[in-house]
C-alpha cells in the first residue's frame, strides 16, 4: 500500500457514518427510512472522500478488490434482464413462467424472481463499501481513534440498557420490545446483533493501542471489558455469550505474545505497555463481573443460561423447509433478498404458525436459496481472503488491530449459522470497519505509512 496522505480531517466522515449507522441502522428491512439515512450518509462520505476511493482502487491488494467486485457483481447480474428462453430454463423459475402465462405476459425478465428486493440488497452494500473505501487513506492514529469511538459507543449501549432492563423494558428501545421480557438491545431490534456488536467493542477495548500511554490504562481496559461482558450477558443471547470467547481469547494471546517477547528481550529491557495485564485483568474482571452479576441479579443470569436448554426452537423447522426450498432453485438461486417470498411456497403446513418466517435464521441456507452455488462459493472466497489477510498482517504495526477486525468477522461468520447478523445496516457498517482494520494491517506488512 502506498503511503497514505496525511489529512487531519479524514477521521470526521468515517466517524459520522459510523455514528449514523449506530443510531439508525439496527432495525433491519422493516425500517426503510432509517436505512436510507445510513445509505445516503454513505454516499456523501464517498463523495467527500473521493481521493481515498481512487487510491483504494489503485493501491489496495488485488485479493480484496477482487472480492469486493465479485460481491457487487452477484446481485447486479441477478437484476439484469435476460431473454425469455434463458430465464425460463433457470431452476425454480417454472412457477414464474406459469404466472406470466396466466397474465398473458412474457419477454425479457431478470434472473431474480423479485428484482426489486435484489436491487435493495445491492443498495445495502453501499454502507460497508463506503467505510472501506473512504477509510483507506486515513492516517494510522486516526484509524485507531475511530476504533476507540466504537468502544465508546459500546459503553453508550450499556448505559441505554439501564433503561431497557427496567420493567416494562421497552421504554428506551428504538424499535420496541419484541421479546416479551427485559433484555438489553441497545440501538438494535435483535438482541443477537447487540451481543455480537458488543463483542466487537470488547475486542477493540482489549487489543487497540492506547490513545495515550498511561500507567492506569491496563486497568481502564479491564474495567471497560468487564462492563462489556456484563452487557453481553444481559442481552440473553446464547451465541453472543459463546462468541465472547473470541475477544477474551485474543486478549489472552496478546498477553502470551508479550510474555514471550519479554523473555527473549535483553535483561532489564521493557517494550511498550503491559498487555499481559490487559489480558489477565480482562479475564479476571470479566469473571468477577459475571460472578457479581450472578449474585446481584441471579434471575437474569439464570434466564440467559436457561436459553441454552431450549428444546423447541422453531428455527429447526424453518431450516428443514429452507433446505427443501433451496433445492428448487439450486444451483442458480432465486435472487438476493428474495427469501421471504420464495420460502412461503415450500413451507410445510405442519410448520406453519402465527409467526412469520422473514429469515432462515441461518445465513448460509438463505444464501444458498438466494444465490445458489455462486453465493456459497463467494462466502468461501471471503473466508479464505480474510485468512490470507490475517496471515499477512502478522508483521504489521497494526497487527493486533487488524486481528481485532478479523475476530469480529469470524464472529459474524459463526453467528450466521443460527442467525442473520449481516441483515442490518449497523452490523454492515461495523463489519466494513473491521474489514478496513484487517486490510490496512495486511497491506502494511512492513510497517510503512502512518
Amino acid at each position: 500500500m502506498g503511503k497514505p496522505k496525511a489529512d487531519r480531517y479524514a477521521f470526521v466522515p468515517i466517524a459520522v457514518l459510523l455514528l449514523v449507522a449506530f443510531v439508525s441502522g439496527g432495525g433491519g428491512l422493516a425500517y426503510a427510512l432509517a436505512n436510507l439515512a445510513v445509505q445516503l450518509t454513505a454516499v456523501v462520505v464517498l463523495v467527500v472522500r473521493y481521493g481515498s476511493m481512487r487510491q483504494f482502487w489503485r493501491d489496495s491488494p488485488v485479493l480484496l478488490r477482487g472480492l469486493i467486485v465479485l460481491t457487487l457483481l452477484l446481485p447486479l447480474v441477478q437484476i439484469i434482464p435476460l431473454p425469455e428462453y434463458i430465464w425460463k430454463t433457470l431452476p425454480g423459475h417454472d412457477l414464474a413462467a406459469r404466472s406470466f402465462e396466466v397474465a398473458g405476459q412474457g419477454g425479457w425478465t431478470a434472473w431474480s424472481v423479485y428484482p426489486q428486493r435484489t436491487a435493495l440488497a445491492l443498495s445495502a452494500l453501499i454502507t460497508p463499501l463506503a467505510v472501506v473505501l473512504a477509510g483507506w487513506t486515513i492516517p494510522r492514529h486516526q484509524l485507531l481513534l475511530a476504533g476507540w469511538l466504537v468502544v465508546g459507543l459500546g459503553i453508550v449501549t450499556i448505559l441505554m440498557g439501564l433503561g431497557q432492563l427496567k420493567p416494562p423494558g421497552g421504554d428506551f428501545t428504538l424499535y420496541g420490545n419484541f421479546y416479551q421480557e427485559t433484555v438489553l438491545v441497545g440501538t438494535f431490534a435483535n438482541r443477537n446483533s447487540t451481543a455480537l456488536w458488543l463483542g466487537f467493542c470488547l475486542t477493540l477495548a482489549c487489543l487497540l493501542p492506547a490513545p495515550r500511554p498511561h500507567p492506569a490504562m491496563p486497568w481502564v481496559r479491564a474495567a471497560i471489558a468487564a462492563l462489556l461482558v456484563t452487557g453481553i450477558v444481559l442481552t440473553k443471547s446464547r451465541t453472543g455469550l459463546v462468541l465472547a470467547a473470541i475477544p477474551l481469547g485474543l486478549a489472552g494471546l496478546k498477553g502470551w505474545a508479550w510474555l514471550l517477547e519479554r523473555r527473549s528481550a535483553a535483561p532489564g529491557s521493557r517494550r511498550g505497555p503491559h498487555p499481559i495485564l490487559i489480558a489477565l485483568g480482562t479475564i479476571a474482571l470479566g469473571a468477577t463481573a459475571l460472578g457479581g452479576l450472578a449474585i446481584a441479579a441471579p434471575g437474569r443470569v439464570g434466564e440467559t443460561l436457561e436459553r441454552f436448554q431450549a428444546k423447541d426452537d422453531p428455527r429447526r423447522f424453518i431450516w428443514d423447509d429452507a433446505v427443501y426450498a433451496g433445492q428448487r432453485y439450486w444451483p442458480a438461486g432465486a435472487g438476493m433478498g428474495t427469501f421471504e417470498e420464495v420460502f412461503e411456497i415450500d413451507e410445510s403446513l405442519e410448520n406453519v404458525t402465527l409467526r412469520h418466517a422473514g429469515r432462515a435464521h441461518n445465513d448460509y441456507l438463505e444464501l444458498a436459496m438466494e444465490a445458489g452455488l455462486f453465493g456459497l462459493a463467494l462466502a468461501a472466497f471471503w473466508l479464505v481472503g480474510c485468512l490470507v489477510m490475517a496471515w499477512q498482517a502478522r508483521r504489521s504495526k497494526l497487527a493486533w488491530s487488524g486481528w481485532a477486525g478479523g475476530g469480529f468477522l469470524l464472529a459474524i461468520a459463526l453467528q450466521s449459522i443460527t442467525d442473520y447478523p449481516l441483515r442490518n445496516q449497523t452490523i454492515l457498517a461495523f463489519a466494513g470497519f473491521a474489514l478496513l482494520l484487517l486490510a490496512r494491517a495486511a497491506a502494511n506488512r512492513r510497517g510503512e505509512g502512518q
